[in-house]
């Protein structure tokens, strides 16, 4: 029995759930808008007419301090911890409300 759960929760643990772009992106919506089409506090690129690498890059850029004007620290806290695998759900996910 305690080999059935060993087993179990080294499936569990190494079991990846997909980061999902639309959750992650329910924080942005009040600064970017529901559609990705606001200029976030009249300061930022809408990020809906950004391309998937733009995107990606821009929230890597916050994240490491080599991107972003005036709301670079609003950013770190919204994206900080975002993953690799996040960053690319959320990009997508604004990307297509541009389309």
């Amino acid at each position: 029995m305690k080999a059935l759960v060993l087993v179990a929760l080294v499936a569990l643990a190494s079991y990846s759930v997909a980061a999902d772009g639309a959750a992650l992106y329910k924080k942005c919506v009040a600064c970017h808008g529901a559609n990705a089409e606001k200029m976030a506090l009249g300061k930022s690129k809408i990020i809906a007419n950004m391309s998937l690498e733009d995107n990606i890059a821009a929230i890597k850029g916050y994240q490491d301090g080599s991107y972003g004007g005036p709301m670079k620290a609003l950013m770190i806290g919204q994206i900080g911890s975002y993953t690799d695998e996040e960053i690319k759900a959320v990009s997508e996910y604004v990307i297509g409300l541009g389309k």
